[in-house]
């Protein structure tokens, strides 16, 4: 009764009074936020101190935020959040009937005041570990910052899911994503500010577009074919990952009471959808993350002669996460579950042994713990061969040629559920690892997310929206 009084006083975005909010005005609402977005992305933290930022470069496209802004914390809050819950109350440790809808308020509100405590804990544990540094003195203002970057993510990710297409999260991950893809391509301004437009022979261009433009008009035929393949290996795992998008099993059903009509259950080969990859990604980054930290707690005990204790002495004892250079891992646990251009470097005439075993390990760990976390959220998310069965049964459908019986559809099912859980998780990770061996202009997790959030949102707008779109819009969406 005290949490139901503390979520009246929890500030929140009115539904709209009509049932289906239209095509244009959830086209508006949706742009305003994604402008907002940006907008807040390129607002810099004030009273932060130079940083590595490089470190977070993996967390940054999963969180769909660009660190040393004021979102920085991105979407973090929000997953993390809704992660935890959901596997609370999958494991049955919480019991919430969400089909009442005093258990699915109940829920929302949950759900809020942990996704306030995370905004608050995350932002202090960023500073003041010093993965985001402050200036003397101004510690507190850079936590109040991301607080308040948090809280303005949050809010616009409500807004999205009551008024715009599909969620907030979604849409601030696929659009960072699409950023940094086009810079990648087409960026002319590089590291040292330089305008490769205003001397095209001398200044390098960033971009790989116009840096393989700029090596054809140089004859430069190393900087030609390091640009080349970025761009093709960017082409050809997008394609190769929306071919693999499209594959399923489709399950014949029947209605039991109604003769002749059938349907097709549809089983994704991404059973457990991109979350695998999502859930090992953020594993990795954390864990070049925590080394990186750790290195600069444990640096007055590397310096001979020095006398120390307490959090530096402890660290001083994990160093074997890694050695770290400009934000990169050059050495220990952090090194071998990393990944480095192994294209780039064969182009270059750097490649050694070293790096092949390192491309080994790299995508055997992203395998393995894809696989892992697949098995894992199945499991816990509702999506095993009972819950399906359940879920199947309860809407009057059947097995054609078979009783109505859920224990003959779930053992139909667990013919195909988990096999595909443990293939498409091995697969979407194989795909992740490889893309990033190869040096595609963003990593291999980034160009899954993007597909699958694309599709998805396409699906959406194309189911929801076919009779009150522009029409110029219906003949693009392909209806």
């Amino acid at each position: 009764m005290a949490l139901t009084n503390i979520f009246s006083y929890i500030p929140e975005i009115i539904k709209p009074s009509e049932k289906k909010v239209d095509f244009n005005t959830k086209l508006k609402w949706t742009l305003i936020v994604l402008a907002s977005f940006f907008i807040l992305a390129n607002v810099p933290l004030f009273g932060l101190s130079n940083n590595a930022l490089e470190r977070f470069k993996y967390l940054a496209i999963i969180l769909g935020t660009d660190f040393g802004s004021i979102i920085s914390l991105g979407v973090g809050p929000i997953v993390t959040a809704s992660i935890i819950l959901q596997l609370l109350a999958g494991s049955g440790i919480i019991n919430i009937d969400r089909t009442t809808e005093e258990g699915k308020r109940f829920f929302t509100g949950i759900q809020k005041l942990l996704i306030f405590f995370f905004i608050v804990l995350e932002a202090m544990i960023y500073v003041l570990m010093q993965g985001l540094q402050a200036l003397p003195g101004l510690a507190w203002l850079v936590i109040l910052q991301l607080i308040l970057g948090g809280l303005a993510i949050f809010y616009m990710d409500e807004l999205t899911s009551k008024w715009g297409f599909g969620s907030g999260v979604s849409l601030f991950i696929g659009a960072g994503i699409s950023w940094r893809l086009v810079t990648s391509a087409f960026q002319f301004v590089n590291q040292q500010g330089q305008n490769c437009f205003l001397d095209f022979n001398n200044v390098a261009c960033s971009g790989k577009v116009f840096a393989l433009i700029q090596s054809i008009m140089n004859r430069y035929p190393v900087d030609f074919l390091s640009a080349l393949g970025a761009l093709v290996a960017t082409v050809l795992i997008f394609f190769l990952v929306v071919w693999a998008q499209s594959l399923k099993v489709e399950i014949p059903l029947a209605y039991g009471k109604i003769r002749g009509y059938s349907i097709k259950w549809p089983l994704s080969f991404f059973y457990a959808s991109v979350i695998p990859v999502i859930l090992t990604a953020a594993l990795m980054a954390n864990l070049q993350l925590v080394g990186g930290l750790v290195e600069n707690a444990a640096a007055p005990c590397l310096i001979e002669g020095e006398v120390c204790s307490g959090l530096a002495s402890i660290a001083s004892h994990l160093t074997f996460l890694g050695h770290f250079s400009n934000g990169q891992a050059v050495s220990g646990f952090s090194f071998w579950m990393g990944s480095t251009n192994i294209l780039e470097l064969i182009i270059r005439g750097a490649f050694s042994t070293q790096y092949l075993f390192q491309a080994l390990t790299h995508t055997f760990v992203f395998m393995l713990f894809s696989v892992i976390f697949a098995v894992f959220w199945v499991k816990t998310s509702n999506m095993d061969s009972k819950s399906v069965a359940s879920q199947i049964s309860a809407s009057g459908l059947q097995v054609s040629g078979f009783r109505q019986d859920s224990r003959i559809l779930e053992s139909i099912l667990d013919r195909y559920i988990m096999p595909l859980t443990v293939m498409g998780g091995a697969t979407i990770g194989l795909l992740a690892s490889v893309t990033d061996l190869l040096g595609a202009l963003v990593s291999g997790t980034a160009i899954l997310l993007v597909i699958m959030i694309m599709f998805q949102f396409y699906q959406s707008i194309a189911k929801q929206h076919a009779t009150d779109m522009n029409p110029a819009m219906r003949r693009f969406m392909g209806n």
